[in-house]
């Protein structure tokens, strides 16, 4: 090629470059917003954001390349998920990723036409969030946690390692987690479980929490109910726990491996993960009030057998081939 003529198509891509750059830019990046019930420090909510990622990834959503992503921490502080819901929603994100019930009430609150997607949310119909599960209608759906027959689960695992225990106290926060007392009223003990009392015990501080644990008898076990508060405070009703040997379960992993006897629950993490497909879908012009909130579909039980030879408790072959993992 002549020099003149090389000149001249260089001329012309240089031209071209502009155009081509605006082109590029004028395209809008979807922008999602992800507000965490949990502190930013908590091995729980860093396995969760993790799984979202991995979800997004594997449905070709790389952040800063095609989707950008924004993470709000707020824990259970009142005034911080109203600011960080406040902040995500001025943003007007395409899409907002609510986990906890305290966030999604907050979320639900502040806007009614940005999608929502909530996570690891119990009773989404009876906390108002969605009219129904098949078809929630307005601008949320999501992925609910476990339904209120697990707390029957709980108390037959907990008898089931300790058969003679006379008492199980279920903690919850009454603010961060209000359907508790519903799930309670609604528990029928099947004829092995006659003689065995269940009682409430909600509270909202740690010396609240220390005197229901102080005040349990000897044949009694402890529910750590799945609520942002309770996993907020978890080492302090675990030490207390241990100080008067009342054996825990709880819904969370980190619970046993931090010192609870037995932990069954929906594998929150792989909630994370399936959320990531619905906020795929909104993305791509689906729209929120029209797809399924859907329940869990992967649970996982663990048990901790250092706890248990601490409590002097014997756990059956049978209930240990059931585990998902045994903690020795």
């Amino acid at each position: 090629m002549r020099r003149r003529d090389f000149i001249k198509v260089l001329g012309g891509a240089v031209a071209s470059w502009p155009s081509a750059a605006r082109a590029q830019g004028s395209k809008k990046i979807p922008r999602v917003s992800v507000l965490i019930g949990l502190e930013e420090n908590d091995p729980l909510q860093k396995s969760r954001i993790r799984a979202f990622r991995l979800g997004m990834r594997d449905l070709g959503w790389i952040e800063e390349r095609n989707v950008e992503i924004e993470y709000r921490f707020t824990g259970v502080d009142a005034d911080l998920i109203n600011r960080h819901v406040t902040e995500a929603v001025k943003l007007a994100p395409d899409v907002i990723v609510a986990n906890s019930s305290p966030v999604t009430a907050a979320v639900r609150l502040a806007t009614t036409t940005i999608p929502v997607v909530f996570a690891v949310v119990n009773d989404p119909v009876g906390q108002g969030f969605i009219s129904n599960l098949s078809h929630p209608g307005s601008n949320i759906t999501g992925f609910s946690f476990f339904e209120r027959e697990m707390i029957g689960k709980w108390v037959g695992m907990l008898t089931d390692i300790k058969p003679d225990l006379s008492q199980i106290t279920l903690m919850f926060n009454p603010d961060t987690a209000p359907y508790y007392e519903a799930y309670l009223r609604s528990f029928k003990p099947s004829a092995q479980q006659s003689s065995l009392v269940l009682k409430s015990a909600p509270v909202r501080t740690l010396p609240e929490v220390e005197q229901a644990i102080t005040g349990l008898t000897t044949g009694a076990g402890l529910i750590a109910a799945a609520d942002p508060y309770i996993i907020r405070i978890r080492s302090a009703i675990l030490q207390k726990a241990v100080e008067h040997r009342v054996p825990v379960i709880s819904a969370y992993r980190q619970f046993v491996e931090e010192g609870s006897l037995v932990s069954y629950g929906p594998d929150t993490s792989e909630i994370f993960r399936r959320t990531a497909s619905y906020v795929d879908r909104i993305l791509k012009g689906e729209k929120a009030g029209d797809l399924p909130a859907q329940s869990p579909d992967k649970f996982e039980l663990i048990v901790n057998l250092r706890v248990a030879k601490a409590l002097g408790l014997s756990v059956r072959e049978s209930f240990l081939l059931l585990a998902d993992e045994v903690i020795e």
